[in-house]
């Protein structure tokens, strides 16, 4: 048997994503809506309030194309917070609105690959910066599943330590390439969700995101043993332009 990655645990995380019903918001009256967009960013302010005292985070964004309108990505010490969050979300009036269209469980991850030197991690301040992350609020945001391969000769699992450890040394290596451009969170998923981990990519230029996948494809982590689900790209949505958002 292969030895298993041990992995170092944050923030529980969930990436909520949401269609709104147009037809539906519009037979409110003016005043029913914004009744729903207030009590909406009240939950909002709540947020916040976690995010300034460092007990957690989130990032609101738009979604551009089909698949959602949208995303809520919350980070929070507890799996019950999350579950808390996301009930009081739905039983506002704007969720009556909102059409759930995917949802996504994980929890931020670090793992063993890259070399320790003895020390206790959670009291590091750099882990710690990793696990217990506050979300950037760039322009823009890109959201992806993903699983290592388990099929045949390129199973990811058979692989030795030291062999896993060096392909993720090399896929580290052309990730540091857009430092300062892409900052990249990684949140593990194993028994949580239906892939292993999730990425989540900010950035203030969009076509960061396309260069980075594009180029980490060519890594033999990526080209050999990487399974990808749907990507979700998307716009900020500052608190300010929510109302803005929902006007029709």
């Amino acid at each position: 048997m292969s030895e298993a990655a041990q992995t170092l645990e944050g923030w529980y995380c969930l990436h909520d994503f949401r269609s709104v019903d147009w037809s539906a918001w519009k037979t409110l009256t003016s005043d029913e809506r914004q009744a729903a967009i207030h009590e909406f960013l009240a939950i909002v302010e709540k947020w916040q309030a976690t995010e300034d005292k460092k007990e957690g985070s989130h990032a609101i964004y738009t979604v551009v194309g089909q698949k959602a309108d949208l995303m809520f990505m919350i980070l929070r010490p507890t799996m019950e917070e999350l579950n808390e969050i996301e009930t009081e979300l739905n039983k506002t009036k704007l969720a009556e609105y909102l059409i759930p269209t995917y949802s996504y469980v994980s929890v931020v991850e670090l793992s063993n690959y890259l070399p320790s030197d003895g020390s206790d991690p959670y009291e590091n301040p750099e882990v710690r910066r990793r696990l217990f992350p506050i979300l950037p609020k760039t322009k823009h945001i890109c959201f992806y599943p993903m699983d290592k391969r388990r099929q045949g000769n390129d199973n990811w699992y058979m692989l030795s330590m030291e062999e896993r450890r060096n392909l993720m040394r090399a896929h580290g290596m052309t990730g540091r390439k857009y430092a300062g451009k892409v900052v990249q969170i990684i949140t593990g998923s194993v028994g949580f969700d239906d892939y292993e981990w999730g990425v989540t990519l900010f950035s203030d230029d969009v076509l960061q995101f396309k260069k980075l996948v594009y180029e980490m494809r060519f890594d033999e982590v990526s080209a050999r043993y990487g399974e990808f689900g749907s990507f979700f790209v998307g716009n900020i949505l500052p608190k300010e332009k929510v109302a803005s958002f929902l006007h029709v």
